[in-house]
């Protein structure tokens, strides 16, 4: 299977303190409807599964019309991936579905509001999401969710996870953060935000261990095996479970593998490991940061 982003563009109704965007929405403008229909129509032959995603892509009054323009071409899999607070409207999410979407991946950073508000910025985003969740399970989509793993959260992760069982929800995968710029360039925000990786496997285990009496799948994203062997099949870089990505506008065959050099990186050590032709190895700015001193080599 090969999926393609559509980034329609940085705009978005939260303000997260880890968003991955970094200061993107500043500089870049949102595509236009001629624009992501053009895209739509280049990657057509290419793909069987597409993306809408952002910035926040439900904030554009015309999601509706790209995503009907888009199951034309019978994609096998028509997902937006979004932040949740306009699915809390149920006749939105009727109409996204007639339209042809199928699969919805949203964001929740937190059991309880004091944690996921916090976290986004935006008072209104817990209850919001929680209640498009709701609804979109109600109406038998599939829904997964990811939860960006930081130093405020890491903990609740466990209990995260026993509300995604409740609520219905299929799949969670949880992804250490992205230090963008805005993050590295300011000790503060680090200090406040980055944990180490050793600090949070306590409660990443507790959480996959919770898969076993239930009806969800997890993942991890962006933790390499040395910290868990033993849930290797559930890191998602490892397992390469998702689908091939296709990353058109720069016309670049592997986008895993230029992912992998161009964001990524492994120490010297890292050549010992047995995992060391399977890993992705970490965000290249954390051992900058935090040194290598955590990361032991599996024989």
């Amino acid at each position: 299977m090969k999926s393609i982003d559509l980034k329609l563009g940085y705009s978005c109704n939260n303000n997260c303190v880890f968003c991955v965007r970094g200061d993107k929405r500043k500089k870049f403008e949102d595509k236009t409807t001629a624009e992501a229909k053009q895209f739509i129509k280049e990657v057509k032959d290419d793909c069987d599964e597409i993306v809408f995603t952002g910035g926040e892509p439900t904030i554009r009054n015309d999601l509706p019309e790209l995503v009907s323009y888009a199951s034309q071409f019978n994609f096998k899999k028509i997902q937006i991936q979004s932040n949740g607070r306009r699915f809390a409207y149920k006749d939105y999410c009727k109409e996204l579905i007639k339209r042809g979407a199928n699969e919805f991946g949203l964001s929740l950073h937190g059991s309880k509001p004091e944690i996921h508000n916090k976290l986004t910025k935006n008072q209104k985003s817990f209850s919001q999401t929680i209640k498009g969740i709701k609804n979109l399970i109600s109406l038998d989509q599939k829904v997964a969710v990811n939860c960006v793993i930081a130093k405020p959260n890491y903990k609740d992760h466990p209990a995260l996870t026993d509300l995604l069982i409740d609520l219905g929800v299929e799949r969670c995968q949880f992804t250490f953060l992205y230090i963008n710029n805005l993050i590295k360039d300011d000790p503060q925000l680090v200090n406040k935000i980055v944990p180490r990786i050793s600090e949070t496997i306590l409660y990443i285990k507790k959480a996959i261990k919770k898969e076993e009496n239930s009806n969800i799948s997890i993942f991890i994203e962006a933790i390499p095996p040395c910290f868990l062997e033993e849930y290797k099949e559930h890191i998602l870089d490892f397992t390469k479970e998702k689908p091939e990505k296709v990353y058109k506008k720069q016309k670049i065959k592997d986008y895993n593998r230029y992912k992998q050099n161009q964001f990524k990186t492994k120490g010297e050590e890292c050549k010992e490991c047995k995992y060391f032709n399977n890993c992705e190895g970490i965000w290249k700015v954390y051992p900058g940061i935090f040194g290598w001193e955590e990361f032991k080599p599996i024989n």
